[in-house]
């Protein structure tokens, strides 16, 4: 749970547009909407990208809260536009329609497996599984990106960096033979996941608490990242590999030279206690192949509760390297909480100079 760096967004994925209210920004930072849009850019590419690519160039405009490229401590509003929503405009009406009307031509009632049709429908008592399909589509991770994209040039300015690397798709690590199994899982109509790392560098000691369980930083970030559609499971620097070796193995030793603390391992991917301890923050997510597929999976249709096959829309085949780019936004928007937490929440000149004083804590 965010405290002190806040957020909501709506929009669904052929509506009019994406919107996100951010709230809990210091006034003084410099913010450059070029960043923003190049980091939508970003989250637009990769392997095995589908036709929604094609239409939309995405880019943010902001509606508030920023006054001469610098923030001013309020609220911070944007907002994407969809540009295929010329396409679905009678579909995603917001007036009443009658009930035989053609704006429902793109009703459907089979779930996907492995979408959040089947319980979504079930839990908001919806017969039209569209009203599922629009706001849990992946689609709406572009404003988490750009609320990403924030949080980054903030963080930006203490010298904290970020990167991310694709582990493997699929069983495959070489690029060039993930393109092979891409292609064919195209071919096959199916779909592709895999892992991948995120690294953010250069982080404070002492990010996060161990008091308390919802301030454990590691825990925070767990459940921004597996926030994410299709993310099947987070990890912390040796992840599920901590259950496979000794102790000894696995604590990274503390050593001391000139008065300074370092470490030859990181085992624990920056993270001791629920804290930030000075080393690298790794995190490692695994994201399930996209359950929308051209050779649809058996399912039922809730109209007449037969046996049939699953609604297939517009899809991806593979979006590994895209959820890459979403939880760097995601992990942002945590570590700028924690950060503003641990720093001060009003203005820059406030933050540098509380940062400053602790800047000797920091590992060399």
């Amino acid at each position: 749970m965010l405290n002190n760096f806040r957020f909501l967004t709506s929009g669904e994925s052929h509506g009019k547009c994406l919107n996100a209210i951010i709230d809990g920004i210091p006034a003084g930072f410099a913010i450059d909407l070029n960043l923003i849009n190049d980091e939508l850019k970003r989250r637009q590419g990769g392997l095995g990208r589908g036709g929604r690519m094609k239409i939309e160039t995405d880019t943010v405009e902001i509606k508030s809260g920023i006054r001469f490229g610098k923030t001013t401590g309020a609220p911070i509003c944007l907002e994407i536009k969809n540009k295929d929503f010329e396409n679905w405009q009678e579909v995603m009406s917001i007036e009443k329609i009658n009930a035989d009307d053609k704006n429902i031509e793109k009703a459907f009632t089979k779930p996907r497996p492995g979408h959040a049709d089947f319980a979504g429908a079930i839990k908001y008592d919806l017969k039209d599984l569209r009203d599922v399909l629009e706001r849990s589509s992946a689609r709406k991770t572009a404003i988490d990106v750009a609320i990403g994209a924030i949080a980054k040039q903030i963080l930006k300015e203490f010298e904290i960096n970020f990167s991310s690397a694709i582990i493997h798709i699929g069983n495959e690590p070489e690029l060039d033979k993930i393109k092979e199994k891409i292609e064919f899982a195209k071919a096959q109509g199916d779909t592709l996941g895999g892992k991948f790392e995120i690294v953010f560098e250069n982080l404070p000691i002492g990010l996060g608490s161990h008091v308390q369980w919802d301030r454990k930083l590691d825990g925070v970030i767990a459940q921004a990242v597996m926030s994410i559609p299709a993310v099947k499971s987070v990890e912390i620097g040796l992840g599920i590999g901590a259950g496979e070796v000794f102790g000894s193995q696995m604590q990274d030793a503390i050593y001391v030279e000139n008065e300074k603390y370092f470490r030859k391992t990181n085992n624990a991917g920056g993270i001791e206690g629920g804290m930030t301890n000075g080393e690298n923050l790794v995190v490692k997510a695994t994201m399930k192949p996209i359950p929308t597929m051209k050779t649809p999976l058996a399912t039922i249709d809730f109209e007449d509760n037969s046996q049939t096959e699953a609604h297939f829309e517009r899809s991806d085949v593979c979006a590994v390297h895209a959820c890459a780019v979403v939880a760097e936004a995601m992990v942002a928007c945590v570590l700028l909480d924690v950060f503003l937490d641990k720093f001060g929440k009003d203005n820059l000149s406030e933050i540098r100079a509380n940062y400053s004083s602790r800047k000797a804590d920091r590992i060399k």
